[in-house]
């Protein structure tokens, strides 16, 4: 453990780096009320934190700047969240006013951690292999347009608007609804591709007038997507960080955002609680210059999500991790009621 006095010379270091993003000497140090010791004093315990690994000297100044360890040992033993009630007012603002459905909670959630932090935000639905499909409905807009919803009976509701191919006449399509909840009710969503191929296809060839195109476009229209939803803000946040000047870093960046499964495979499993990986403890090359954080939110009892934000190692600790923790908590506290009303 560090002495009283290191460890308020590293908490100094940090929130300094933090906020400026340049490396800090012991003249800025020395300058502070709360340091009542001398300078020589401060070189001397800079010297001994480096030698600890808790501090690295930069080529480029006399001061000092964190390591990996020393955002560490701060993140674990030094930082304290604290609950900022206009961040928190805007987090019930967004579930109270926004939460018309699941997708736009979480779609406008992730926009507003982008905004609030500067850093890129990604937000996991829960796993849904295991929801199953409780109803689908077709709302004729038009002749040509018309609005699916899919009902599932975790209480997770989609739309997805669509046109009708002219050569699908009402009638098929009426028949192709009632095959569907029929033959689908109670399918987990994983599945539905293997029923729609064996029992929906035999059924729309015997039923259906031209069954071919019917299906064809079904499975076009419905069922081509994957389950896990994956929503990202201020994915070019990361552009305004000095650190990440480096063309290379900012082409891996943005090459592993690109790959949706990638990103998944990052968040999945998530772990109860608040979880902070600092550089070289994040499992992809692509992000071990960066911090990530975790929380989770819950669906029901049993549907997890994760909650995470992407930023510079420099990264105000002490605020995502508070927002993260009054989000997750908000997000799950809303889907539980809803579900329940719903389920």
């Amino acid at each position: 453990m560090l002495t009283n006095r290191q460890l308020l010379v590293l908490q100094v270091i940090i929130d300094d780096f933090i906020e400026s993003a340049h490396p800090v000497g012991s003249r800025v140090i020395s300058k502070r009320d709360d340091i009542t010791f001398s300078a020589a004093t401060i070189r001397n315990v800079m010297a001994d934190l480096e030698d600890m690994g808790y501090l690295e000297k930069t080529h480029s100044s006399s001061g000092r700047v964190p390591s990996e360890k020393g955002y560490r040992y701060y993140v674990d033993h030094v930082i304290a969240p604290n609950i900022n009630n206009g961040n928190l007012n805007i987090m019930k603002h967004i579930i109270q006013d926004e939460f018309i459905e699941f997708e736009k909670l979480v779609q406008k959630s992730a926009e507003v951690l982008s905004d609030l932090t500067s850093y890129t935000s990604i937000i996991l639905g829960p796993e849904i292999y295991d929801t199953k499909l409780k109803q689908l409905q077709i709302v004729p807009l038009s002749k040509q347009t018309a609005v699916a919803i899919l009902i599932t009976d975790s209480g997770h509701v989609e739309h997805r608007s669509f046109s009708i191919p002219a050569e699908i006449n009402a009638s098929d399509l009426e028949k192709m609804v009632n095959i569907l909840n029929e033959r689908m009710q109670g399918v987990s969503l994983v599945h539905l591709p293997d029923v729609l191929n064996t029992e929906v296809f035999s059924l729309m060839k015997l039923y259906l007038t031209d069954f071919e195109k019917s299906y064809d476009y079904l499975k076009s229209a419905f069922f081509d997507e994957k389950p896990t939803k994956l929503y990202i803000g201020g994915k070019t946040n990361i552009l305004m960080q000095p650190e990440f000047k480096d063309v290379d870093k900012i082409r891996s960046f943005y090459s592993m955002m690109e790959n949706e499964s990638e990103v998944v495979n990052l968040l999945k499993n998530p772990q109860h609680g608040i979880q902070v990986s600092i550089g070289h403890e994040n499992k992809l090359d692509a992000i071990k210059d960066f911090s990530l954080i975790t929380a989770s939110y819950h669906l029901g009892d049993d549907q997890m999500g994760t909650i995470a934000l992407l930023g510079p190692t420099r990264m105000e600790y002490r605020k995502v991790i508070t927002l993260l923790n009054a989000l997750s908590n908000e997000m799950t506290e809303a889907l539980y009621l809803w579900y329940k009303n719903n389920g």
